[in-house]
């Protein structure tokens, strides 16, 4: 039997290349490549797309898979058909690619932009398509499609930068009229807590907004919940189901980029620590969100589950969650029942299926 060629892209033009190239090291460690002609293929913080030339996928975030000899410029072709272009001099080499997995996370990878690209190319790729992308990119968004679904969220506010000059007092002012501190202050276009802070009073939340305002024009203000960190892993297309719930003890102020991939403050309990009928609520519920955003493929769904009532309350939704070593994706499913390897292998086979 012929074996599938796959593409695995990392790295991007985005404040979280780092992660990628994690994540990308734990998926060409993971995947295996008796099955699958494997194409890993990297693009620079520049934008340059590089097919790497080796097999040490423990030089990927050092940084040192940049300087493999064999390494070749390459590019994906929006001409269908095309496939997989390497540059070796004069010469262009195509090779057919019958399946992409985009681990690529944050701008230019988990927000359509990437996907557009292969849907144009006609490539069958991991992960929900270019509308419900974008839509989950930008929490702004999220938020009304889940407030239209009837889900439990946190009462949010939309600024923007231009807010953020002239105006910035009476932002203030407005934000405080409509929440109480602490308050939580995100780019509405990030991932991994970039640009994520928690304001604990006037001073704390003009610093906040002005760093939010660095990564997006949008920036979403949320009142906070004072609760658990639970997460769920969500796999499939017109059926998708829901993992085991995890829990995340940050071991910081809140479960920021550092605590996520930095220190080791951080720790997960899986199954989470909650009752079996919250739990059941909260995977339910990662299931209508999924589906609301029109989902396929996989996510993680985040939620907070409050200390006293154990209400469900929406947080986000990643559509290219995390798949380092540590990352809740695989080890939800892993204790669900879905080792690693095999975790890739449904993907491949859903993302096969919804392009059919």
């Amino acid at each position: 039997m012929k074996s599938l060629s796959v593409c695995i892209l990392f790295g991007g033009v985005s404040p979280e290349h780092e992660v990628s190239l994690r994540s990308a090291e734990s998926v060409l460690n993971n995947i295996d490549e008796s099955k699958y002609n494997v194409f890993p293929v990297g693009i620079t913080k520049e934008g340059k797309w590089i097919l790497y030339g080796g097999k040490d996928y423990s030089d990927l975030p050092s940084g040192r898979w940049l300087t493999h000899p064999d390494n070749r410029q390459a590019a994906i072709s929006p001409i269908r058909g095309q496939g997989l272009l390497t540059f070796e001099g004069d010469c262009v080499v195509r090779q057919q690619i019958d399946v992409v997995f985009p681990v690529l996370h944050g701008e230019n990878g988990e927000d359509g932009t990437i996907q557009g690209l292969l849907q144009l190319a006609g490539i069958p790729y991991v992960g929900p398509h270019v509308a419900a992308s974008a839509v989950a990119m930008d929490k702004t968004l999220t938020k009304l499609v889940v407030d239209q679904a009837g889900i439990t969220q946190a009462a949010w506010k939309l600024v923007r930068r231009s807010d953020m000059g002239s105006r910035m007092e009476g932002t203030l002012d407005a934000l405080e009229a409509k929440f109480a501190y602490p308050m939580f202050v995100k780019p509405a276009g990030t991932g991994s807590s970039v640009g994520v802070s928690k304001a604990t009073e006037r001073e704390d939340l003009k610093k906040a907004l002005l760093e939010a305002g660095k990564y997006d024009d949008k920036v979403l203000v949320e009142e906070f919940i004072r609760g658990r960190e639970i997460e769920v892993a969500v796999m499939g297309n017109e059926s998708p189901v829901a993992s085991v719930c995890g829990e995340i003890d940050s071991g910081a102020d809140f479960y920021d980029y550092d605590a996520k991939y930095i220190t080791d403050t951080s720790v997960s309990y899986i199954p989470a620590r909650i009752p079996e009928d919250v739990a059941e609520t909260v995977r339910d519920t990662a299931v209508k969100v999924y589906k609301a955003i029109g989902c396929q493929g996989l996510s993680r769904v985040d939620f907070f589950v409050t200390w006293q009532e154990n209400r469900v309350v929406f947080n986000e939704i990643n559509t290219i969650p995390g798949f380092t070593s540590i990352s809740m994706y695989p080890k939800l499913f892993g204790a669900s029942g879905v080792p690693y390897s095999q975790l890739i292998d449904k993907l491949l086979e859903l993302a096969l299926e919804a392009s059919k």
